[in-house]
């Protein structure tokens, strides 16, 4: 394992993300290579149709960003909560009495008056043009360099999809096993550098406490603590997150990295507090519990380099997870409701 990520690692800098990107591809479940599917580097500008549309969203999100930082952490999960479920198509922004907004998987979701505003500022300047998909990519993607990632490469051409339900939503419990959660992100042509790289996300955010009261009061059905949990942080957690007893209880909200708290930063100590044994989700300790993840683990706790790069490589290839391009789908004028036809 150490060889092979040492090689993804290397090359980057040498031949740019883009272009090691192009020679990857996807691959399934059953290990049969998926065509890449087809973006285009600076497509609205290459196809003269909203040549500056990477420098509004840009701009929006730096407005958005400089009253209120935590909306990297809101835009990350957003775009991995769409991109996840039926591909990278903003389904997750379409409103609905059953969409997938409405899963309890996704409860707590936010950012999306940051996309509404951007597609606002894009369909007085380009109408009908730029897709809300692609907005939330390039947004998530500017966003987090803010805070400190690596501007990493989006290709655009996507289009919007026309549905959206609850029952598509299959997003994992932050309580899974990381044997499941390879499963898991392995279904969406990722691999195991890719999951212990993308959870490097947790780095910045909160979390409601029902995510983490398992661990805190009731870990496997054992009424007792998860036994891996740093004490001091189970402390700290056990203050903020009482047991839920009474109905209409409130759900605070907890950081992922207590350590910066509101000061949202993309750092690799996200690593060095899993290998402290002082991760907040149970999914991010479960990295210690595989060699794969627990050698990646060290790599990127001991070099944020190495993790910043990995990053990069990692959201550019969920970004183009089961894409629509050209006539499929629509390029909807609102983001939260399909075209009339």
């Amino acid at each position: 394992m150490r060889s092979q990520m040492r090689f993804v690692l290397l090359v980057l800098p040498f031949l740019g993300v883009v272009a090691v990107s192009f020679c990857l591809g996807f691959v399934s479940a059953d290990g049969s290579t998926v065509p890449r599917p087809k973006l285009t580097w600076h497509y609205y500008k290459i196809h003269n149709t909203c040549d500056d549309a990477e420098v509004y969203i840009r701009h929006q999100v730096e407005l958005f960003w400089k009253k209120d930082k935590s909306i990297t952490p809101k835009l990350l999960r957003l775009v991995y909560s769409d991109c996840f479920v039926t591909g990278c198509d903003a389904s997750i922004l379409l409103d609905g009495e059953d969409s997938e907004k409405t899963a309890p998987q996704n409860y707590g979701l936010g950012a999306f008056v940051v996309i509404d505003k951007i597609k606002t500022v894009l369909e007085q300047r380009c109408p009908g043009v730029v897709s809300c998909a692609d907005i939330l990519n390039l947004a998530t993607r500017d966003a987090v360099h803010l805070d400190g990632a690596p501007s990493y490469p989006v290709l655009t051409g996507r289009r919007d999809g026309l549905t959206s339900t609850r029952s598509s939503v299959d997003l994992p419990s932050p309580s899974i096993t990381w044997e499941d959660a390879l499963k898991y992100f392995d279904s969406r042509g990722l691999n195991v550098l890719d999951m212990a790289t993308l959870l490097g996300a947790h780095s910045m955010g909160r979390t409601h406490c029902r995510y983490i009261l398992d661990r805190l009061y009731n870990f496997n059905g054992t009424k007792r603590p998860d036994p891996s949990m740093d004490p001091s942080l189970l402390n700290d957690l056990r203050r903020s997150c009482p047991p839920r007893t009474k109905k209409g209880q409130t759900d605070p909200l907890v950081y992922l990295n207590p350590q910066f708290g509101a000061d949202y930063r993309f750092t690799q100590t996200y690593y060095s507090r899993v290998l402290s044994h002082k991760a907040v989700l149970g999914i991010d300790q479960q990295l210690l519990y595989s060699n794969d993840t627990k050698e990646i683990t060290q790599e990127f706790a001991a070099g944020f380099e190495d993790f910043r790069k990995a990053f990069a490589m990692s959201m550019y290839r969920m970004g183009e997870y089961q894409v629509l391009t050209g006539n499929q789908g629509e390029i909807r004028k609102n983001c939260r409701v399909p075209n009339k036809k």
